[in-house]
């Protein structure tokens, strides 16, 4: 998938890679997407409530070997 940003959130917990996602977003634009990388196997639900929450898409998330990787679209 094409991204415009990459943010490495790998070895932080929540809400670590949340806050992050959050700041990197702010320097985007809208239409922008953002991919994230983490460990955190709670951030599978946090990214998708986050998205919720903010209206930012969540295009896609993937999972391999403990690792998450997220596609999120600003808003």
């Amino acid at each position: 998938m094409q991204f415009d940003k990459e943010l490495d959130a790998r070895g932080l917990n929540c809400p670590l890679p949340i806050l992050r996602t959050k700041k990197a977003l702010t320097d985007m634009t809208t239409g922008q997407v953002l991919k994230i990388m983490a460990t955190d196997p709670g951030s599978v639900k946090d990214f998708q409530a986050f998205a919720r929450q903010t209206g930012n898409d969540l295009l896609a998330s993937e999972t391999a070997e403990k690792e998450f990787t997220f596609f999120m679209k600003k808003k």
